[in-house]
């Protein structure tokens, strides 16, 4: 069964046009091609990232971080309560007033400790500021070496027709990256985007490889390029958010909206998508490989104007002159007076016939919320 389904899988009908094949792709007078056995390599490529990401963050990142100033705020850690412990893993870690209520029965607790507990809980769960430091340096240490040798990859592509050592390195090592965030997507910074990068990971994946398998190389290649032309920006606007340099993450946001909006907006579907899915139907007969690569790239374009929206959500919030741009994607660390202001708002009885109840005016509770 499984001989049947590996002559199934590389049947040359699939990805290939018809009258080309895997022969085409073994060599001749001096050529060498991409073959799909050189991607196993890519696996111990991955590990390799894991542990050297472990050696920057407990080292470089470190130095980084003391460089900038970045300083890590003193959480209150909660006191061990079993019940309202159990509830938060189990249940619900934002509990209803009517489950609040209860449990302050079972624990004495008031409403105001039980909804004060689970908001100190719920930021020791949030990782913290030196930890998203360590990863966004990590990130944009990549990101901009591989744009460099990127860039590089591709003027060897543009003046040679056969596989020459820096493509194929440039190859390995980018997916092999690509692999090791799928492997430590678990460990990394959750954000509310989590479902949408662990679909940018796959469809980059099987793009980089497919590519590679059919020797797409110049197209592959520039797909690369054009993703890390902007990634190594918005990590190093990371950082210095991070970092609470407000000005200079300002500065670099804008830079990298900019670059994201021409380089995922414009280059990538009128430049890249145009030359793979309408050109090559001029020489060949759509087939099967034609649809697959090309629906991968529309999936990709499809994240790009998902994130286009959040980045545009953060320009509007930045316009207004507002400190520093925050990352739409993360989750933002509770305060108290934000706990408070909660806490009363589901206490709030709703008022009938105006704003007299019972002869009395209803006392103006504004607070102040301190910002952080």
């Amino acid at each position: 069964m499984l001989s049947r389904l590996s002559e199934w899988f590389w049947n040359e009908r699939l990805w290939f046009p018809e009258g080309l094949g895997w022969a085409n792709l073994e060599g001749s007078d001096g050529l060498t091609y991409a073959k799909a056995a050189d991607l196993w390599v890519t696996l111990p490529i991955a590990l390799v990232f894991l542990i050297i990401r472990q050696i920057f963050e407990r080292t470089v990142a470190i130095q980084m971080a003391a460089a900038l100033g970045v300083k890590e705020k003193v959480r209150v850690r909660v006191e061990h309560n079993p019940t309202l412990e159990s509830f938060f893993r189990i249940s619900n870690k934002t509990p209803k007033q009517c489950e609040i209520e209860r449990l302050g029965k079972k624990t004495g607790y008031s409403d105001r400790q039980i909804h004060r507990w689970f908001r100190r809980r719920r930021n020791q769960e949030r990782p913290n500021k030196l930890k998203k430091f360590k990863e966004a340096s990590w990130r944009f240490t990549f990101y901009l070496l591989a744009f460099i040798a990127g860039l590089a990859a591709l003027i060897d592509v543009s003046i040679s027709n056969t596989l020459l050592p820096s493509q194929f390195w440039y190859y390995m090592i980018e997916l092999g990256f690509y692999m090791s965030l799928l492997f430590s997507v678990a460990s990394d910074v959750k954000r509310k985007d989590f479902k949408e990068q662990i679909v940018h990971h796959v469809a980059t994946i099987l793009l980089i490889s497919f590519s590679w398998c059919v020797n797409y190389i110049r197209a592959g290649t520039l797909i690369m390029l054009v993703h890390d032309a902007s990634d190594y920006l918005l990590e190093s606007a990371k950082m210095f958010n991070y970092a609470g340099w407000r000005k200079a993450c300002n500065y670099i946001f804008i830079l990298f909206a900019v670059v994201f909006m021409i380089t995922r907006l414009v280059i990538f579907p009128f430049w890249i998508l145009h030359c793979t899915w309408v050109y090559p139907v001029t020489v060949y007969p759509p087939f099967f490989g034609y649809y697959f690569f090309n629906g991968l790239l529309f999936v990709l374009q499809c994240l790009h104007i998902f994130w286009a929206v959040l980045i545009l959500r953060m320009a509007v919030k930045f316009l207004p002159g507002n400190n520093i741009v925050e990352d739409e994607r993360s989750d933002r660390e509770e305060t108290d007076s934000e706990d408070d202001v909660k806490e009363q708002e589901d206490r709030k009885v709703p008022m009938k016939n105006g704003p007299v109840q019972n002869g009395h005016s209803p006392l103006n509770n504004n607070h102040h919320r301190k910002t952080e």
